[in-house]
């Protein structure tokens, strides 16, 4: 008999869900904003939810095994917070192996910058550490969400996003990429197993689904928890159904689903999975949120010109001064500034970041070259990835899709 979730474990998850109203923010898989404009409080964040930092010596052990240099992302603070992040590289160190899973539900025709960041962090994973990874699409999930979509329409989303997807440089030969609609078997089966342990009621304090909600919102969670156990894909795992651990990159937003999967996973008797997380890519508009596939105008799609970047980026809030002189008296606010905050997340050059910090931080440089710097940036990154894009067919997509093994997935 499979024995449901603890009251108390219930109780933690449903206070995850709802930051408390002191700390005037919410964060959870459905819903990111904080209030009057404030920004997100990473630390609150981390406390409540009970996960830990990413440390320097995290990020110096990750150097030392991989004999890489540390991604940006992860040098930088963007993947800030772990579950058991440690353990993976301890296992990692005793010549063990786990394998990476990450997702996206698609909703829109392009990815914008935030999306992208998941999959360009996983795909360092999977070539520093030699892993494979498998990659969900849950449009099952955006039909069950939205008022107007058809299931033909996620379906066609997916595979769009698909070659989006493809276009960070995945290795098709270490690279599983499936969506639930497709997907069956014995995924499927894990997704009943997790279903039974979780009832209604608790599902209802975890998730806070409402009374005019559609039933299926109700049978997601087990959905996008089934990919963290291996026996989920047996034809990529076989003979390593329980024992072999996963590692989740995913923005912090997320946490919540798999806290709900590690409390389930030893009634199972399966391995907890193990997570490193993001924070969230701004607004253009306020750091009080994440950039929105909701407003064109919040966020930089991968299919926007360098126009469109430039106009974006000329619009986005600044923590700059109204004019020369207050700027080279006080300086600009570095907190509230969404150009340079975006440049801590694209630019790769440490010592003209730092430039850019002190310079513009301390007045000696304006707003207007800062977005210009910006500007070139985002532009570099969004026309790597359209070529890259553009030479991606419906042939690649399928083979990325094919359920087959994948022999060197661990070489």
């Amino acid at each position: 008999m499979i024995e449901t979730m603890g009251e108390k474990a219930i109780q933690e998850i449903k206070q995850l869900l709802q930051l408390s109203e002191s700390m005037e923010q919410v964060v959870n898989p459905y819903e990111v904003s904080a209030k009057d404009g404030g920004k997100i409080d990473y630390d609150k964040i981390v406390e409540k939810f009970g996960c830990k930092r990413v440390d320097q010596s995290l990020i110096d052990r990750v150097h030392r095994l991989t004999s890489r240099d540390p991604h940006v992302f992860l040098r930088r603070g963007v993947f800030f917070a772990h579950r058991d992040f440690n353990e993976i590289l301890d296992s990692f160190e005793r010549g063990d192996k786990f394998y990476l899973y990450t997702g996206r539900g698609p909703s829109s025709e392009a990815l914008h910058l935030g999306h992208l960041i998941p999959f360009m962090f996983t795909k360092y994973l999977q070539e520093a550490f030699k892993v494979p990874v498998v990659i969900q699409l849950t449009d099952d999930e955006k039909f069950m969400w939205s008022k107007t979509l058809k299931v033909e329409d996620t379906k066609r989303l997916a595979r769009e996003n698909i070659k989006d997807i493809i276009a960070c440089g995945f290795d098709v030969e270490k690279t599983f990429i499936f969506s639930n609609i497709e997907h069956a078997g014995t995924f499927y089966e894990n997704t009943l197993k997790i279903g039974k342990c979780v009832t209604v009621n608790k599902a209802n304090a975890i998730f806070g689904f409402a009374g005019e909600d559609p039933v299926g919102k109700m049978g997601f969670p087990p959905v996008q928890a089934a990919p963290s156990f291996a026996s989920s894909f047996q034809h990529l795992f076989l003979g390593k159904d329980n024992n072999l651990r996963c590692l989740i990159p995913c923005a912090i937003d997320q946490d919540p689903y798999f806290r709900m999967t590690r409390d389930v996973a030893p009634r199972l008797d399966y391995s907890k999975s193990a997570l490193i997380e993001s924070k969230f890519l701004p607004s253009l508009k306020a750091m009080n949120g994440k950039m929105s596939a909701s407003n064109p105008n919040s966020a930089i799609y991968v299919t926007d010109t360098t126009k469109d970047i430039k106009k974006k980026v000329n619009s986005a809030f600044s923590g700059g001064k109204d004019n020369s002189t207050e700027q080279e008296n006080a300086g600009a606010d570095l907190e509230v500034d969404i150009p340079f905050k975006y440049l801590s997340f694209f630019l790769d050059d440490d010592a003209e970041l730092e430039h850019i910090k002190k310079e513009y931080g301390e007045g000696r440089m304006l707003s207007g070259p800062v977005k210009q710097r910006l500007t070139e940036v985002l532009t570099e990154v969004v026309e790597k990835h359209r070529k890259a894009r553009a030479a991606v067919t419906d042939e690649m997509v399928n083979a990325f899709m094919a359920v087959r093994p994948l022999p060197k997935m661990f070489d």
